[in-house]
């Protein structure tokens, strides 16, 4: 066995490959924080709800056209709401895979993000 290492495996291997993974967690960061201050908006209805997170997945506004509201019809206004906040973190999500992609070059990790 080699001096402090694993059979069969350079040193300098495993030094080159700890690099390129503290290279990579360090890609990732800088990513996740870049991901993070971004907005993403959707809306709903034709525009008339609209719907803005950021890249923490954290409702940052919501937009409701007056002519949209009927006191009448709340299940609505609910439901364009729902609409409008599922798409803006769809967004979001795909955004931050694809982020990732292009850093770990699709390899699957999971549990990264």
């Amino acid at each position: 066995m080699a001096r402090g290492g694993f059979p069969g495996m350079g040193g300098k291997n495993m030094n080159g490959m700890m690099k390129q993974i503290q290279k990579l967690q360090k890609d990732m960061e800088t990513m996740q924080a870049n991901l993070d201050s971004q907005e993403f908006e959707a809306s709903s209805g034709g525009g008339v709800v609209k719907a803005t997170v950021n890249g923490k997945k954290e409702i940052v506004s919501i937009q409701i056209d007056p002519e949209v509201v009927d006191p009448e019809d709340v299940e609505t206004l609910e439901d364009l709401l729902i609409a409008a906040l599922r798409e803006a973190m769809n967004i979001a999500e795909e955004k931050t895979q694809n982020e990732m992609a292009k850093l770990t070059g699709g390899m699957n990790l999971p549990g990264m993000f």
